[in-house]
C-alpha cells in the first residue's frame, strides 16, 4: 500500500530548531490560517523530563487523580465552542461533528475517572497469600493522526492518566492547533507535567517513539509506520499499542431491505468524508441487488451537501489535507482506468480547498487498490457476489482486520455470518458504533494491543505480585 497521508509520522520532514514554527492550513480554503511550534530534540528531552518528575506525585493518590479527570471533563465541556470551531478550521469536518468530538473527549475523561484497577487474591492451595496489584508504567507517549485529533487523543491519554501515568502527546502536523488548545485547557486542572502536548514535523514523532524516557507508545496510523514505531520503541523495550487502520467490509445478505439500510450504510462509509479508520470501505452485495444498492448509495452521494465545515448546511467537508486529496484522486483514477464506473462523483470539485465529490464506484475489478487498500476518503466501491461464501472470502481476503458488518432482515442469520468475519469488531445492521466500555482492537495488520473500557486501563498498567505466608 502506498504511503497513507493520515499518518503523523509520514509527513514531509523538516529540520526543527528552537523557536521554529510551521504553518497550518484550512482544508476548506487551502490557505494558511495559523502556525504551531516545531519542537527540537533538546526541547523534547525537557518535556519528557518534566513528565518523569510529575509521575511520582500523580501516581500516588488515585482519588485525587479521579477528581482531576472529572475536573478535566468539565473544563473540556466549558471550552467546547472554541475547541470545536478550531477543530473544524484545521480538520475540515462539519462544526456539528466537531462539537460531537469534543463531547466524546469529555465523556472519555469522565468514564476513565470512574475506573480503578482491582487487587486480586490468588488461591492455589498453598499456605501463602498472593495478591496481584497494579502499578503504572511511568511517562508514556501518544502519537495521534489528523482525522479525529481530540477524540483519539483522549482515547489514549484518558486511560493512561487514570492508570497513574504521565503523558507526552503529539498530534499530527496537519491538526496541531485544537490539540494544543485542549492541552492548555487541561493544564488548568492537571498538575504540571502530567499531560504535555508537543507539536512539530518529523522527525519529532520518531524521536518521541524512540525516547529512552518513554515506557509505552500508543500510535494510530498505517501498517508501515506502525512497524517503524514498534522498531523505534524496541530500542528501550517500551510497550506499544498500535491501531493501524482498516479496510472494513459490509456484507449485505440476500434478504436485506435496501431502502431500509441505505442511509445507515451511506453514512457508515462517508462520515467525516470517509476519513474514519473503521468506516465501511467496500460493500459486497448479492448480484441481483447490486444495481439497486448502487443506485440508492449514488443518489445519496449526489444529494449530500458538500462544503466548508463552518457552513451549517454542510454534511460533508473537504478531504483534510492536500496529500490525502492527491491519494484519493489517484486511487479513484486508477480504478476508473481499470474499468470501474463512477455511479456518482469520481472527481475533484472545482474551487478552492481540498474537495472531492462523494463517489460510488461500480464494475470495480476486485484487485483494484480501492478494494484491497484503505482509500481513507469519500470513495466507496460496491461489488457483486454470487454465493455468500465468495463474499466472506473476499471480505477476509486482505491484510486488514479492524471491523466489518453484516446487513439483513434476519438478525440471527446475520450474526452467524458476522462470526465468520476476520476482524476485531463486527456489527449487525450498523457499523462503527462503539461504547466507552467495550474493547477496541484489530487483528492481522490492523493492530497490536487493546484500547477502550477496562482493557484500555489495564493496558497502561503492569502487574505487581506480593507473596506472604498465611501465618505471618
Amino acid at each position: 500500500m502506498s504511503v497513507d497521508a493520515k499518518d503523523p509520522l509520514r509527513e514531509e520532514p523538516a529540520p526543527a530548531r528552537r523557536g521554529a514554527r510551521f504553518p497550518v492550513v484550512d482544508p476548506a480554503t487551502g490557505e494558511t490560517f495559523g502556525e504551531a511550534p516545531d519542537l527540537g530534540p533538546d526541547e523534547l528531552d525537557a518535556v519528557v523530563e518534566r513528565a518523569r518528575r510529575a509521575w511520582p506525585g500523580w501516581r500516588a493518590d488515585p482519588a485525587a487523580r479521579s477528581r482531576a479527570l472529572l475536573d478535566a471533563a468539565g473544563a473540556v465541556e466549558a471550552a467546547a465552542g472554541d475547541l470545536a470551531r478550531l477543530l473544524t478550521r484545521e480538520q475540515g469536518k462539519p462544526l456539528a461533528e466537531s462539537y460531537a468530538e469534543t463531547a466524546r473527549t469529555a465523556a472519555r475523561l469522565r468514564y476513565f475517572a470512574g475506573l480503578a484497577p482491582r487487587t486480586r487474591r490468588l488461591d492455589d492451595g498453598r499456605p501463602v497469600r498472593s495478591e496481584v496489584r497494579w502499578r503504572s508504567l511511568g511517562p508514556v507517549a501518544a502519537i495521534v493522526p489528523w482525522n479525529f485529533p481530540l477524540q483519539l487523543a483522549a482515547a489514549k491519554f484518558a486511560p493512561a492518566l487514570a492508570a497513574g501515568n504521565t503523558m507526552v502527546l503529539k498530534p499530527s502536523p496537519y491538526t496541531p492547533l485544537a490539540t494544543r488548545l485542549l492541552g492548555s485547557v487541561l493544564a488548568g486542572v492537571l498538575p504540571e507535567g502530567v499531560l504535555t502536548v508537543v507539536t512539530g514535523r518529523e522527525p519529532l514523532g520518531a524521536r518521541l517513539a524512540a525516547h529512552p524516557g518513554i515506557r509505552h507508545v500508543t500510535f494510530t496510523g498505517s501498517v508501515a509506520t506502525g512497524r517503524a514505531v514498534a522498531a523505534q520503541a524496541a530500542a528501550s523495550l517500551a510497550r506499544v499499542t498500535l491501531e493501524l487502520g482498516g479496510n472494513d467490509a459490509a456484507v449485505l445478505l440476500d434478504d436485506v431491505d435496501v431502502e431500509g439500510v441505505a442511509d445507515r450504510l451511506f453514512w457508515a462509509a462517508f462520515r467525516n468524508c470517509g476519513q474514519v479508520c473503521m468506516a465501511v470501505k467496500r460493500v459486497y452485495v448479492p448480484a441481483r441487488l447490486h444495481t439497486e444498492v448502487v443506485e440508492a448509495l449514488a443518489a445519496r452521494a449526489k444529494a449530500v451537501p458538500v462544503g466548508s465545515g463552518l457552513d451549517p448546511d454542510t454534511r460533508l467537508g473537504p478531504v483534510s489535507n492536500a496529500a490525502q486529496l492527491d491519494r484519493v484522486a489517484d486511487v479513484t483514477a486508477r480504478a476508473l482506468a481499470d474499468g470501474a464506473r463512477a455511479a456518482a462523483g469520481g472527481h475533484r470539485l472545482d474551487g478552492p480547498g481540498y474537495f472531492f465529490a462523494p463517489t460510488v464506484l461500480t464494475d470495480v475489478p476486485p484487485g483494484s487498490a480501492v478494494v484491497t487498500g484503505e482509500q481513507f476518503g469519500p470513495v466507496l466501491p460496491v461489488l457483486p457476489y454470487g454465493h455468500l461464501d465468495e463474499a466472506i472470502a473476499a471480505a477476509n481476503g486482505t491484510g486488514f482486520g479492524l471491523g466489518g458488518s453484516v446487513w439483513g432482515t434476519d438478525p440471527d442469520r446475520a450474526e452467524e455470518v458476522a462470526g465468520r468475519l476476520e476482524c476485531g469488531t463486527a456489527w449487525i445492521n450498523h457499523h462503527a458504533e462503539l461504547s466507552l466500555a467495550q474493547p477496541f482492537a484489530g487483528i492481522k495488520d490492523s493492530g497490536v494491543g487493546v484500547a477502550g473500557g477496562p482493557w484500555g486501563l489495564y493496558g497502561n498498567l503492569r502487574p505487581f505480585v506480593v507473596h506472604r505466608p498465611e501465618d505471618a
